[in-house]
């Protein structure tokens, strides 16, 4: 008898995504197997009981995929399963906490290729602001722009400390560069503003984080990225589908450009997609987080 595909996903919050089983079930998996209140201790037995009680063909067929909202636990609990493989007892593994990665993946990859295309620049040529720095898509975001060479600041709404302290934690993790900063007012966001090539808005949805007159200032910005779908616009004028669209309300709207959310997510799950079939595609094991989600698309934004 054939082995069904089953993927067990692991998640440290009361509930798992509906998101992350819709996208399992659309990968063609034929059992998910849902676990909640996951601690990282329990991980390794937990890996060690899915790949001991299929066999070497049925660990082919198996998959765990890492799910909650701290980007850290999360991968934490990636490296603890990766360990916990005994070859030929081994299986693939994907960690995307609140879709986190493959958000900020899609996010920089769309932000980097208008880079390239409207201004011929790449990211290590750049200075980055991540708004909405503090939280788990904003994290990721900052981490993935700051590896591939840009100048990264994480920006707070209220706390510059609570920022500094996340990108001290994260650069010791992923030897990434990025430093902290907090703009509550507009005053705050001016100054920051000031020889800063690209914007990344990662904040809570609904909320205008740059107004028309804060944009007004800007003489240097070349390109913003917003993953807001809920008016209004974490930018403002940045419309949905915006891919190198004009920046209308920045001073310089001749030469900034904006990326909006439905462009972004479009790549997003295309991104998580191919991750999670590729757990069941793949000749060996495959560990995913959010390099293998920025390489992924990377590729897939060379073919548009």
């Amino acid at each position: 008898m054939a082995k069904r595909s089953i993927l067990h996903m692991l998640d440290p919050m009361t509930n798992n995504s509906p998101f992350d089983i819709n996208m399992a079930l659309d990968c063609d998996f034929d059992v998910l197997m849902p676990y909640s209140n996951v601690t990282l201790d329990s991980v390794h037995g937990l890996t060690q009981d899915a790949i001991f009680s299929r066999g070497p063909k049925g660990v082919k067929k198996t998959g765990i995929f890492i799910g909650g909202r701290d980007i850290g636990v999360a991968v934490d609990m990636l490296n603890s399963a990766k360990k916990a493989m005994v070859p030929p007892f081994e299986v693939s593994v994907f960690a995307d906490p609140s879709g986190a990665f493959t958000t900020a993946a899609a996010l920089v990859a769309c932000v980097e290729k208008e880079l390239k295309n409207k201004h011929n620049k790449k990211l290590k040529d750049c200075k980055a602001l991540v708004f909405g720095g503090t939280g788990p898509v904003g994290i990721a975001t900052g981490v993935i722009a700051s590896l591939a060479g840009a100048e990264t600041i994480l920006v707070d709404h209220i706390s510059a400390e609570a920022a500094d302290n996340l990108a001290t934690e994260y650069n010791r993790r992923f030897d990434s560069h990025l430093t902290g900063a907090a703009a509550t007012y507009d005053e705050d966001k001016i100054k920051l503003l000031e020889g800063v090539d690209l914007v990344f808005c990662t904040a809570k949805a609904g909320i205008q984080i740059l107004s028309p007159e804060v944009l007004n200032t800007v003489r240097q910005l070349k390109v913003v990225g917003d993953v807001n779908a809920v008016p209004p616009a974490g930018i403002a004028g940045v419309q949905m589908n915006d891919f190198g669209a004009p920046l209308t309300h920045a001073s310089n709207a001749d030469n900034a450009v904006a990326v909006g959310p439905l462009a972004v997510g479009n790549i997003k799950y295309k991104v998580q997609h191919a991750l999670l079939c590729s757990m069941l595609t793949a000749d060996k094991p495959v560990y995913l987080d959010f390099r293998a989600a920025f390489e992924k698309a990377t590729e897939i934004l060379k073919d548009k």
